[in-house]
C-alpha cells in the first residue's frame, strides 16, 4: 500500500468514477478539501469536531448524475456534534438547516414514490400488483397491456416515466440497507413497465447541441455513431433502422387485431430514429422532420385519432424509403446527393444538361475537397478553413451553369461550406463514414 501512494496517482484514480479503486481507508488529508462527486459513501469511526466534521460530511453530499443523495454510516457517535458544529458554521445561532438525515427519511421518500405511480397505473386499469404475482406469459401479457395503458397520450407516457425514474433513482439510494427489501416486488413491475415504454422511444438526436459545442470550443469532434438493436424488433436491421424491409399491409392487418397505441409508438420510434440519420446525413430533409413533428403534434392535441395517425405514420414511412432511393436513381453517392440538393434546392429551374452539369460539379468538388482539403484538424486552423472557403467558391464560380446567377451563388457557396465544415472532420472523417 505504501508504495502506491508513493508511485501511482491514487488522488487522480479515486476521482475517476469509471476506475476500479473505489474503496479507500483515509486517516487525514482526504477528509477535508477533497472534492469527489462520485463519492457515496462515508464511514466514520473516529471522532470529530467543528470544522472538520462539517467538512467530511460534505465529501457525500457532492450532486453526481443519478446520485440522489450520500450515506454516511457513524460508528462512533459523530453527529453529536453536528448542532455545535452548526451552531458555528450554519449561521451562528443554531438554528441552520441539518445537512444530514436519517435514512428512514430516505424510505418513506420511496415508499411515497412508489404510492404515487401506483395510484398513476391505477387510474388506467393497470394492476402493479397483479403483474407481481403472474408469471410467465401472464406477466408478459399484463406488461405488455400496462404499456398500451400509459402511452395512450404524451403526457401520460412521460408522467409515468418521470415517476417510474423517480423510483428506482431512490430505491438504488435505499440499497443495500435492509430496509430496501420491502420494496424490491413493488420496484420490479414498474421499472420492467418504464423499461419497455422506454424501448419505443427514439434516442435524442443531439447532433445541433454537439455542433454549438463545436464551434464554441474551436475543436474538432468526430462522432462515433450509435447501434440500438434489439433482435426480435422487425423494425431493425444489424446496424440502422431499416423502413424498406417493412411489410406495411403485414402491420395494418397486426395494427386491426393487436395493441395499437404500442405499436404506433413503436412505428413512430423507427420512422424518427430513421429521419433522425437521414436529416444528418442531408440537411435538405429538414422539411420531412417539419411535417413529421406536425403529424406529431396533431395527434397530441387530440385533432387525430390512434387510427390516423398510424395510417400517416406508414403513408410517412412510404415516402421516406423514396426519398432514401433517390441517390440511386440520380446515380450519385449519399454524400454527393447532399451537395447536389444544397446547390438544387429549392428547386431550380435547370434543363437536363444543366442538371447533369451540377451533378459533375458536385462529383468532382467533393473529390478534389477530401483529396487535398480536408486533411486533419483542417477545421482548427484559421488558414485551412479558408483555403477549404475558397477552393469551394472557386469551383463553383468556374463550374455552375449561369442558371446562378450572383445572389444565388452567394447563397449557395456559404451554404455547401457551411455543409463541409459540419459533415467533415478531416482525414477522412466524417458523418458518412460513420453511418457506414
Amino acid at each position: 500500500h505504501r508504495k502506491r501512494i508513493v508511485e501511482e496517482d491514487l488522488e487522480t484514480k479515486f476521482k475517476d468514477p469509471g476506475d476500479p479503486f473505489r474503496l479507500v481507508f483515509v486517516c487525514a488529508m482526504w477528509m477535508t478539501g477533497f472534492d469527489v462527486p462520485s463519492c457515496s459513501t462515508l464511514y466514520l469511526d473516529k471522532p470529530m469536531r467543528n470544522h472538520t466534521l462539517m467538512q467530511t460530511i460534505a465529501r457525500a453530499n457532492r450532486v453526481f448524475p443519478d446520485k440522489v443523495s450520500g450515506l454516511v454510516v457513524d460508528y462512533a457517535g459523530v453527529f453529536r456534534n453536528l448542532e455545535r458544529a452548526l451552531a458555528i458554521y450554519g449561521g451562528g445561532n443554531g438554528a441552520g438547516e441539518k445537512p444530514v438525515e436519517d435514512k428512514a427519511t430516505l424510505v418513506a421518500a420511496l415508499r411515497h414514490a412508489i404510492g404515487e405511480t401506483r395510484d398513476l397505473c391505477r387510474e388506467q386499469g393497470v394492476g402493479l400488483a397483479a403483474i407481481q404475482e403472474a408469471e410467465g406469459f401472464d406477466r408478459t401479457r399484463l406488461i405488455d397491456d400496462a404499456v398500451e395503458a400509459l402511452v395512450s397520450s404524451e403526457e401520460l407516457r412521460r408522467g409515468y416515466l418521470d415517476l417510474a425514474a423517480n423510483v428506482q433513482r431512490l430505491y438504488k439510494a435505499v440499497l443495500p440497507d435492509s430496509a430496501a427489501r420491502e420494496f424490491a416486488r413493488d420496484v420490479a413491475p414498474i421499472r420492467f413497465i418504464a423499461e419497455k415504454i422506454r424501448a419505443l422511444i427514439p434516442p435524442a438526436d443531439i447532433s445541433e447541441v454537439m455542433r454549438e459545442v463545436e464551434r464554441l470550443l474551436d475543436r474538432s469532434i468526430a462522432a462515433e455513431g450509435y447501434v440500438i438493436r434489439d433482435p426480435a424488433d422487425p423494425f431493425w436491421t444489424d446496424h440502422f433502422v431499416d423502413l424498406s424491409g417493412i411489410d406495411f399491409e403485414a402491420l395494418a392487418e397486426k395494427f386491426k387485431s393487436g395493441r395499437k397505441r404500442t405499436l404506433t409508438e413503436r412505428l413512430k420510434g423507427s420512422v424518427a430514429r430513421k429521419l433522425q440519420a437521414m436529416v444528418r446525413l442531408n440537411r435538405t430533409r429538414m422539411d420531412y422532420l417539419e411535417r413529421f413533428q406536425q403529424m406529431i403534434d396533431a395527434y397530441n392535441s387530440g385533432s387525430v385519432n390512434v387510427e390516423e395517425f398510424f395510417r400517416q405514420l406508414m403513408e410517412f414511412a412510404r415516402s421516406l424509403n423514396e426519398e432514401q432511393q433517390r441517390a440511386v436513381e440520380e446515380k450519385l453517392s449519399e454524400e454527393e446527393l447532399a451537395l447536389f440538393d444544397l446547390l438544387t434546392k429549392p428547386e431550380m429551374k435547370l434543363t437536363s444538361k444543366e442538371r447533369f452539369e451540377v451533378k459533375k460539379t458536385a462529383r468532382e468538388l467533393l473529390e478534389i475537397l477530401k483529396r487535398e482539403k480536408l486533411f486533419q484538424d483542417w477545421r482548427k486552423r484559421q488558414q485551412a478553413r479558408a483555403e477549404v472557403r475558397v477552393t469551394i467558391e472557386t469551383f463553383l464560380d468556374q463550374r455552375l451553369p449561369k442558371a446562378f446567377g450572383p445572389e444565388i451563388y452567394q447563397r449557395k457557396t456559404a451554404a455547401v461550406f457551411q455543409h463541409v465544415y459540419d459533415c467533415y472532420y478531416g482525414d477522412g472523417r466524417s458523418v458518412y463514414a460513420a453511418a457506414a
